[in-house]
């Protein structure tokens, strides 16, 4: 019979904002890394504006071999770089790199996906009244994708929280850990349970949130 009354509620809420944590600034380094990537993808592809064929497949292979790592063996061959990067492989710090590195090529082909979903004749169009290129790209491509790029934004805060929950494997912290340490490893069902559903009811708000933002910003 399973007996929430033994559930240690405030390591939950502390396991909680962990995963929070980890989410969030692993998605700010995912972004500010990933957005130039995948706009710089898309850029150096064939009849872009900066069509450059060796740096895109360059870039290209880069992403691709990254994306292809399974993230439990990303976490583990991480574990080197994470201690030169933060000086510790456990806990929230420990867990951001490989969080960025796992998810930044994936957000760079959302990116890049997105931008490609532009209408071309808004880049002609601007090209024919004589714009430079980064006012084509600050002032026609980046508007025109916001609402993509907010849906790929929510996506990859999705991804990140079930990679975050995963660190826990290696002692991430978070609700991954706690799920591990007292769910498996004790065979305490109820915080299994438990970190199950507050894991799902985050990314249902995630989900939410990131809905409506799309919409606000979606051009009627």
């Amino acid at each position: 019979m399973i007996d929430f009354s033994v559930i240690d509620w405030g390591d939950i809420g502390q396991a909680t904002l962990e995963t929070l944590a980890m989410t969030g600034l692993s998605l700010f380094f995912t972004v500010l890394i990933g957005l130039p990537l995948g706009m710089l993808l898309f850029l150096t592809a064939r009849k872009q504006l900066l069509a450059q064929r060796g740096v895109y497949v360059a870039l290209s292979l880069v992403v691709n071999v990254l994306r292809s790592v399974p993230f439990l063996i990303l976490l583990i061959v991480m574990i080197p770089v994470t201690l030169l990067l933060v000086g510790t492989s456990l806990g929230v710090e420990g867990s951001i790199p490989p969080l960025v590195i796992g998810t930044a090529p994936f957000f760079a082909r959302l990116v890049e996906n997105v931008l490609r979903e532009i209408d071309r004749g808004v880049l002609e169009a601007c090209q024919a009244m004589g714009a430079k290129t980064h006012q084509i790209i600050f002032g026609a491509l980046l508007p025109e994708a916001l609402p993509g790029l907010l849906a790929a934004v929510t996506i990859t805060a999705i991804t990140l929280m079930s990679y975050a929950a995963m660190s826990g494997v290696i002692g991430g912290g978070g609700l991954g850990d706690l799920a591990i340490r007292y769910g498996y490893q004790r065979f305490q069902t109820e915080v299994m349970i438990v970190t199950v559903a507050v894991l799902v009811v985050l990314v249902q708000l995630l989900q939410f949130f990131g809905d409506r933002l799309v919409l606000h910003f979606t051009r009627k």
